[in-house]
């Protein structure tokens, strides 16, 4: 069913609408959501409306809270009439169902009587805001500290929802108190938003985190920011006031996960609550100022048929895959750094099945398995004693103490790679995990270079044999220089010739043909026509009926 918004603003402009279909929730917020509302009283996601046969249900998830039908909503929900009013921020919601029409989350060009179409709109611009010096914005801060004294405020309260409209209230005083002082003209209202985000969120970063096309975001000081959208990289207009508001940021991130970051420690790997991965580094080893790397967290997990509409792979590759993950085949994903390799790993591994238990191993934890039997593992720094630390080996050993039918590492980087083959060769086939080379067979040589770290005194031969009976299918994930993310080969590790040489055999290639428009990658994903040794056992398995497609 279709769906009208009415949207009316507390103190000024005209109401507008705006027509949904409703075919699952509908989320309100200020960036990225269906029913966008350009005000900093609004946070990123403020609330979720689910569309019920003759009523809503208002979920709140915003920091300020939501009115529905005359009650406060804090992170809970209640079903309310169709029509009553839902107050968020400054702006009266109602929300009517509308007969007919086939208008798909965008802005309806008819409204109702007296009510004008509101023209097109985005955040107030950061580029203004961000054009007032850092010395006012410092002492901005610093008046802010002071009133509030946030410097002996417990970090918990920060989180609290009902403190942001506290700092909100005392920014706009303390920026009306100093309006002599700002460039003319300035967006006061985004430039409090700005400076309310650097004191209890993380600054900038909170537009670029809620933007659903920004896939990465890089730090490179307080003035250099940089994204990626669509696998190219752009600078963003977003900075910060100095390199202490970075410092900040990073302890903010940090400080909940048991993690420390100083001189004497200076780099740290987090992630954020919705899973994105994290890595800071401060001076003295980043010259140029705190530098932070975020890759984001997809809100909407990929599937297997999304990576093939994507063009990543083929139907044919995706099907191969799933029947070699539930036939129990040791899988290799190798590939360079934001290929795409941990995002392949994910949808691979909803191939196994939910009676297996499974472990999961990682520095910081990513992988979002939906079976109802998983153990996430995560890696421990030391502690400010130089004691506590639990490295992925340390928890590899472990796992194979918990009685585990799979085990899915997410990248092996070091001496684990060889307790991995040991576990793959000794029971545990049908583990996952992935490994940085730009090749299958340069996958094999780091995965023989990594045992070598293990510190064990074996020859090369010995290595190279138990790689050989443990490992059975390498998949090479590659980030082209259009930004695309392609499968660009599946090998199978057939053994060891004579020579002592990894035999490899590519089931699946992409092989490019040229470049089109714009840079467009040109090329064809091919069956190379081997067939892999372990196609019998798809067949006993069943998982080729009789009249199917081997591959």
């Amino acid at each position: 069913m279709n769906v009208e918004v009415e949207i009316e603003p507390r103190h000024a402009g005209e109401r507008w609408s705006q027509v949904l279909t409703a075919n699952g929730p509908i989320s309100i917020g200020r960036v990225g959501c269906d029913v966008p509302l350009p005000s900093e009283l609004v946070s990123r996601r403020h609330a979720i409306v689910q569309i019920l046969e003759d009523a809503l249900r208002v979920e709140d998830t915003s920091s300020n809270g939501t009115l529905a039908d005359g009650e406060i909503l804090r992170r809970t929900s209640r079903q309310i009439a169709w029509g009553a009013p839902i107050v968020i921020g400054t702006f009266t919601l109602n929300f009517r169902p509308v007969d007919g029409g086939a208008v798909a989350r965008s802005r309806s060009s008819e409204t109702p009587s007296g009510a004008r179409r509101q023209p097109e709109f985005e955040l107030p611009s950061v580029v203004v805001a961000n054009e007032v010096e850092p010395e006012l914005r410092r002492e901005i801060h610093k008046r802010l500290i002071e009133h509030l004294d946030l410097a002996m405020t417990d970090a918990a309260k920060l989180d609290d929802p009902s403190f942001r409209p506290r700092v909100l209230t005392a920014l706009r005083r303390i920026v009306v108190s100093l309006e002599s002082r700002l460039p003319t003209p300035c967006d006061v209202d985004g430039l409090v938003g700005e400076l309310a985000d650097e004191a209890l969120g993380l600054g900038p970063l909170e537009h670029l985190l809620a933007d659903p096309s920004v896939t990465e975001i890089m730090v490179i000081d307080a003035n250099t920011i940089y994204i990626e959208k669509s696998g190219k990289m752009q600078r963003a207009s977003a900075r910060f006031t100095d390199d202490e508001r970075v410092r900040s940021v990073i302890e903010r991130i940090v400080t909940p996960l048991g993690r420390r970051i100083d001189e004497s420690s200076p780099l740290v790997d987090a992630r954020l609550p919705d899973g994105s991965r994290v890595n800071a580094i401060i001076k003295p080893l980043a010259l140029r100022g705190s530098c932070i790397t975020i890759r984001k967290f997809a809100r909407t997990p990929l599937t297997l048929e999304k990576l093939i509409s994507g063009d990543t792979l083929t139907t044919a590759m995706g099907r191969f895959l799933t029947r070699a993950v539930v036939a129990k085949k040791n899988i290799v994903i190798s590939g360079g750094t934001g290929s795409g390799k941990t995002t392949l790993l994910n949808v691979l591994s909803t191939a196994i099945p939910n009676d297996e238990r499974i472990v999961t191993i990682e520095d910081s934890a990513e992988l979002k398995l939906a079976q109802p039997h998983v153990v996430s593992l995560e890696t421990r720094p030391s502690n400010m004693e130089g004691k506590g630390e639990y490295t992925i080996r340390d928890l590899v050993k472990n796992a194979l103490r918990m009685r585990p039918d799979r085990i899915v590492v997410g990248e092996c980087r070091g001496g684990e790679a060889l307790d991995m083959l040991q576990a793959m060769n000794t029971g545990h086939d049908g583990s996952l995990t992935t490994t940085h080379a730009n090749s299958p067979v340069e996958a094999l040589a780091r995965l023989e270079t990594l045992s070598l770290m293990a510190g064990v005194d074996l020859p090369s031969r010995a290595i190279r044999e138990q790689i050989a009976a443990s490992v059975h299918v390498i998949v090479q994930q590659s980030r082209l220089n259009d930004g695309t993310r392609k499968v660009t080969a599946i090998t199978e590790l057939c053994g060891l010739d004579p020579k002592g040489e990894f035999e490899t055999r590519a089931i699946y290639e992409f092989r490019r043909s040229g470049t089109g428009a714009e840079g467009r990658v040109q090329g064809e994903f091919v069956a190379t026509g081997h067939l892999p040794t372990f196609l019998d056992e798809f067949i006993v398995r069943g998982l080729i009926k009789p009249g199917e497609l081997y591959l």
